[in-house]
Order: C-alpha cells, then structure tokens, then sequence
C-alpha cells in the first residue's frame, strides 16, 4: 500500500525506515539497512527524498523539562480584544521562554499556548507579569496538567 501525496509517495520500505527513526533517531543507517534489507546508499537516497519532501525535518533531542526543575504543565488559552492584536501578542510570547507551544485557534481563545513553570507560584508570576501584560490580552484561562497520558507522534 502506499500513501500518496501531491508531493510524495511512501511505500513500505520508507515507512520502515521512518518508524525506526521516529523509534530512536539515533539507530545508525546501516542497522536500519540490515533490517530493511537494503543498502546503506539507498537508505540515505530515501531519507534525502524524504526531507525534500518536507516530510521529515531532522531530528532532535528531547529535554526532560522535570529534570530542570520545571515541573508544572500549563494550558492557557488567551483572550485578545481584537484579532488583529494577535501577530504583535505572539511576538510578545516568543519572548517567554516557558511558553513552549503558541496555537492560533478557533473557538473561544484567540491563542491557545503550552507552558512550563517549576511552580505554581512561578506559573502564577508568569501569567499575571509576563501574558496579561501584553497589549491586547483581555484575559486568560488556564488548565493546569496533572499528567501527560500520551506522548506519541502520528503513526506511519
């Protein structure tokens, strides 16, 4: 079976070599040939045919937030007093270092954002300091995570 796009086709082969990456980015090119039955060439043929496809974007090493000390998980979503506060309000945000994720959505919240804080009480100095205070922000609402139950990327 394979999937196609407009811009790229996957057979099983891709998908193997995907699914063994998205596992652990670091398995060397010829472990993963020898499990996919093919050469090391091909394999990196293939992976420079995904990436010019934008389907894969190199890879990177993920942080665990709770082992420096950051260890409360917030949503907030924000309300603006008007759209077009929103380029100048996500510029705002960027500059916050805890905010780790910035959505644009439909619904109530004009920007729905991800933060880590070590606290509550440094959750609560982020929020009434460093969000409310942007121009445009007329409030927010913020849910704080008790745990993270799924971590996973879309399956191949």
């Amino acid at each position: 079976m394979k999937i196609v796009n407009q811009n790229i086709q996957i057979d099983g082969i891709d998908k193997k070599i995907l699914r063994a990456l998205m596992n652990d980015a670091r398995t060397p090119i010829l472990e993963i040939a020898r499990q996919v039955g093919i050469s090391g060439a091909a394999i990196h043929q293939r992976l420079r045919k995904l990436e010019k496809s934008k389907l894969i974007s190199g890879s990177k090493f993920v942080i665990d937030p709770k082992v420096l000390g950051y260890t409360t998980m917030a949503f907030v979503g924000i309300y603006l007093d008007k759209a077009i506060s929103n380029p100048d309000a996500v510029k705002q945000l960027k500059k916050i270092p805890e905010v780790i994720e910035c959505h644009y959505t439909t619904g109530d919240w004009s920007i729905f954002i991800k933060i880590l804080s070590r606290d509550n009480e440094h959750l609560m100095h982020l929020l009434n300091n460093d969000i409310q205070s942007i121009t445009g922000v007329s409030r927010t609402e913020t849910f704080i995570s008790l745990a993270q139950q799924i971590d996973r990327q879309i399956k191949i």
